[in-house]
Formats: structure tokens, sequence, C-alpha cells
């Protein structure tokens, strides 16, 4: 929570920001994200549906010099349609903009750029190939998740990877019809799975996956099992008691600071013009704020799974 929605104080830690983030995926993210980077991968990231921020502020940390950062939320904005709006009001009635913007730069200090609408605008915002890593968060519908699925494949750069949230919860089976269906029709190979989420790709998994084997086997804190499925080799792991979260920098109301008014985000005007067309305009409403603020800090240490 943030200052603004009552009494709560600015998040001191990643813990401190609501949101549903498990230790082992923490990791996983770590892990991928740091083998890319060692690799000299470059590309942009994206993140489909942030809720308060927590796996945002994650990824922000691996941003790297010259790449991109996009967000995507419907925030307090209008769902495209009745079903979306049901289960935006029902799970998310008190996510606004501002609250994860705050939460945001209470860690960082440049926003990523943001898009206020449905995830279908990605694909007219987010240019194709140009991505490394793309985390999808948002409906749990399964027109919603087929579409946002069809985006991070056009997103993506070669070796880069997906990752799809509530593949296989009970109360999301729109999203676990999707993401099977995308693995059985529509290329998707999958890397590993979580207790929560699929990790996957749309070229050849198995160098990753080796490496990924190796470095799990070299744990004490990580159940692993291997299976074959519709000649797919699905890597399953899941976190043993006690499991610990990479370190995460604390933010930078730790010693007790609060926030002040010079660190509230601003908007410029997004009036549209006339005669633009319907996508184009849509577009103009959901350009993200320009916000310039101190130069990055020194960048995090790198922390590995094994």
């Amino acid at each position: 929570m943030t200052a603004t929605q009552g009494a709560t104080r600015p998040p001191r830690r990643l813990d401190d920001v609501p949101g549903w983030f498990p230790v082992l995926d923490q990791m996983l993210f770590e892990w991928f994200l740091d083998r890319q980077e060692s690799s000299g991968m470059r590309g942009d990231l994206l993140e489909v549906g942030v809720y308060m921020g927590k796996s945002a502020i994650f990824l922000g940390r691996h941003l790297q010099a010259a790449e991109r950062y996009t967000v995507c939320d419907l925030f307090e904005g209008s769902a495209p349609d009745d079903a979306n709006k049901a289960e935006s009001t029902k799970s998310y009635g008190a996510l606004t903009r501002q609250a994860f913007e705050e939460n945001y730069l209470s860690f960082h200090d440049e926003l990523p750029r943001v898009l206020q609408g449905p995830s279908s605008v990605v694909p007219a915002e987010v240019a194709a190939g140009t991505c490394r890593f793309v985390h999808i968060d948002a409906s749990h519908l399964y027109e919603h998740v087929y579409g946002d699925i069809g985006a991070a494949r056009d997103a993506l750069l070669p070796g880069g990877v997906v990752v799809l949230d509530d593949f296989r919860s009970e109360h999301t089976p729109g999203v676990s019809v999707a993401a099977w269906e995308a693995v059985l029709t529509r290329g998707l190979r999958p890397i590993c799975l979580s207790t929560q989420k699929l990790y996957g790709t749309w070229d050849d998994p198995g160098p990753v996956q080796e490496e990924l084997l190796a470095a799990v086997r070299e744990r004490e804190d990580c159940h692993l099992s291997v299976q074959q499925a519709a000649g797919h080799r699905i890597v399953r792991l899941k976190s043993k008691k006690g499991m610990r979260a990479p370190a995460f920098s604390p933010s930078r109301y730790a010693n007790g600071a609060e926030p002040t008014a010079d660190r509230a985000p601003t908007r410029p005007d997004t009036s549209t013009a006339r005669g633009r067309s319907r996508t184009r305009r849509i577009a103009a409403d959901l350009l993200p704020p320009v916000l310039t603020r101190a130069i990055r800090g020194a960048r995090r240490s790198a922390n590995h799974i094994g």
C-alpha cells in the first residue's frame, strides 16, 4: 500500500508491496534474466497486468542501458467488455495507477512506460521482435489470454522468454485452456513450470532447460521433477520450506522517511487531435507520461539461482 491509500506507510521492502509473487518465481525471474544478461542478450521488458507493482518493481531492477520497459494495466480505466469489467471490479477494485506509480517509485528513480488500458493495445504499442522477457498476468478470461499470448509471441526476440501467470489455478480455467492450447497448437514450448507460472519460449527450450536443471540440482531448497507430455519435456519446480527470495534492495523509505510532494508523478495533457483513426486515438490516450528523474543509482549485484 502507499501513503495515498490511507494511513498505511509507503513500502519499505519488496514484501510490503501487495501482490502475488512467490519466492520460487522471484528466483526463476532472477535466473532467466541473469542468464540473458550474462550472455550479452539485449532486449526490452514487458509486463501485462501489474496490480500494485510487486513483480514490476522486481523486473525493473533488470533494465539495462538502451532497453525499454513497458507495463500495461487497466488500473481504474474502463474495461473493454462486461466480463472483463466484472473481473476487474471483483478482484482489483482498489487498484489505481497512482498506487502503482508510487510503489514503483519507492524503489526506482524512473517509471517504466505505462500503457493504461486493455492488453489489446499492446501490439500497437510494442514493436515486434523487441522484447527478451514478457510477463503476462492480466485478465483471466480465455479470449483475453489468447490475445496476450499472441502479442507476446510477436513481441519476443529469438531466445526470449514468456511467463504466463495462473496457468493452473482452480479459479482461472480460461488461462489454463489458453496456455495449453498455445503449447499444443501455437508453437509455445514449455521451459519449466512453477506452482503458479508457466515459463516458455517459441524457440528450442533444450539448452536453457539443461542449464536450469543443472542449477536446480545444486540447490537443496527446491523440488524437481521431469515428465514427458505430448512430445514436450516438462520441468516441474516447487519450493521447499525455507526457500529464500533473492536479495532485493530496500526502498527509499526504509529508514522511515516519508514521501514528499516533489516525488509525485505528473502527466501531460493526452487529449487527441481530430481526424485520427480509432487506433491512433486510443494509443494517444494511453501514451505514458514522460518523467525525467535522478540518474539511476549503482546497478544491483547479480543473484543467480545456482
